[in-house]
């Protein structure tokens, strides 16, 4: 056992002094480190604290700081395109969820297939399966937009004065949808025969749908099959009654009208499309008014009946019952009205046909607002009558009545030369004929009144004076020169 002892002794002596060895490091290095280390140890005390003293200042001022800047990165929104794909020009993702909306809401259970598409929007079959009704989901296109004039139908309307967005498509088709809706509401409410609006939602319109009974839509006016010529002039009349009740009762004018926006369901005429609808008060109503009296007389001229001329349908349309000899009838007659679109003249003369043609080049001025300034003159002198004198039987009554005018000045200064011989005087000065008015013609001065062919001579002559001036013209250079020589 004392052999095994000394030989453990040995290996410890040993073992230590490998370690000092192998360390390396002096008493003085390790006295230093230790110093280090201590150190270390104060600044993260230090460290520790300003941490704490922040925290304690964030905690005071935390009201008055907005530390979630800090704190929260915003998050970085990432647009593609195919967010804006779109299936058959109006289904786009944002527009699906519209739809969805319909449908939680209850408008709609089931939307089916497209029943038309137009230059605006696109129809597609709707169906509430609680109340089993059908309905009509009117789209508007968003993405290719075919019909970009809307500006001018939607300019000058009171109701969208606030409302009104040219730059951005999306919002102008929004407005869009909206007008037609209101319109749709306004005709519905006041009696006319036209789709009830349901719902909106954006550019997304659920409306009434006029179906024929099989699931499929009521024929249009140009698909309509006809009877005979009797029942094309009903129609005809039935046409120009609705134009007038809308412009009076519903306070609009369609803007669009045509065989294409009209639909004869259960034998009645229905009017639909109104989103370019436009008030009477609207700058351009008049000239909408003219365009669709136009639309539905070349319509039903090709059915070959006899049409009213347009300027008496105007007239009509504009005029109120006490002018037209309507006395005591109101818009809810119906059959009077008829009765007395029936009795108006036709055209059948080449005459008549010429006054339409007159009647569509006339300047229709809605108010002294939209009058031109070269027309100021005429109208003073009375030479232009707003909204009046449209036919020719108002122009042959306005010269008989100036005949008269004048037979009746004949005949007083007659009696005044047959009076007594006191004061002859002023008997010869009353006695005297009045000098007729003469409208002398006002000459126009100025460029904007020249005629083309001086217009044209005066700009060939001023090049010439150019052209000649040009010759002796003193270069640009050498004018420099000479203003440099001069300053020295």
């Amino acid at each position: 056992m004392s052999d095994l002892e000394e030989k453990v002794e040995q290996l410890d002596i040993v073992d230590s002094g490998s370690d000092s060895e192998d360390s390396g490091f002096s008493d003085e290095e390790i006295s230093t480190s230790n110093n280090g280390s201590s150190n270390n140890n104060s600044s993260s005390v230090t460290t520790s604290k300003q941490t704490v003293d922040k925290a304690k200042i964030l905690q005071k001022y935390s009201d008055k700081i907005k530390t979630d800047e800090f704190l929260f990165k915003q998050k970085q929104l990432s647009k593609d395109k195919a967010d804006r794909a779109t299936v058959e020009n109006v289904l786009d993702p944002r527009t699906i969820g519209f739809i969805i909306k319909l449908i939680k809401k209850g408008t709609i259970t089931k939307i089916n297939g497209c029943l038309s598409t137009g230059k605006e929007a696109n129809v597609y079959h709707a169906v509430n399966d609680q109340t089993e009704k059908e309905y009509a989901v009117k789209i508007y296109k968003t993405s290719i937009l075919v019909f970009k004039d809307r500006e001018r139908y939607v300019d000058g309307e009171f109701r969208f004065r606030n409302s009104r967005s040219q730059h951005n498509p999306r919002k102008m088709i929004k407005i869009w949808a909206e007008k037609e809706f209101r319109n749709l509401k306004r005709l519905y409410t006041m009696g006319m025969q036209s789709p009830e609006p349901i719902d909106l939602k954006s550019h997304v319109l659920v409306m009434e749908f006029l179906s024929r009974g099989d699931g499929f839509p009521s024929p249009k006016l140009r698909d309509y099959n006809f009877a005979d010529l009797d029942e094309i002039t009903h129609f005809y009349y039935l046409m120009i009654h609705d134009i007038r009740y809308m412009f009076q009762k519903s306070r609009l004018v369609h803007a669009d009208l045509s065989e294409y926006n009209s639909i004869v369901h259960q034998g009645k005429l229905y009017i639909f499309d109104v989103s370019q609808s436009v008030e009477p008060e609207h700058p351009m109503s008049l000239d909408f008014l003219r365009m669709d009296i136009k639309n539905v007389n070349d319509f039903f001229m090709k059915k070959g009946i006899y049409i009213i001329p347009e300027r008496l349908i105007f007239k009509f349309v504009i005029e109120d019952f006490k002018t037209l000899g309507l006395d005591g009838v109101t818009h809810d007659d119906k059959d009077e009205i008829l009765e007395f679109i029936k009795n108006m003249p036709k055209k059948t003369t080449e005459e008549e046909v010429e006054n339409d043609e007159i009647f569509r080049s006339l300047h229709l001025v809605r108010s002294l607002n939209h009058l031109e300034e070269r027309d100021f003159e005429k109208f003073r002198s009375g030479e232009i009558d707003v909204l009046k004198s449209l036919d020719a039987e108002g122009e042959k009554a306005d010269s008989e009545d100036d005949e008269d005018e004048d037979e009746d000045e004949d005949s007083e200064e007659d009696d005044e030369d047959s009076g007594d011989d006191e004061d002859e005087e002023d008997e010869e000065s009353e006695s005297k004929p009045k000098k007729k008015w003469v409208e002398r013609p006002v000459e126009l001065k100025g460029k904007k009144h020249e005629d083309k062919d001086d217009k044209k001579l005066r700009k060939q002559q001023a090049k010439e004076e150019a052209k000649e001036k040009r010759k002796t013209k003193m270069k640009k250079h050498v004018k420099k020169k000479l203003v440099n020589k001069g300053k020295k």
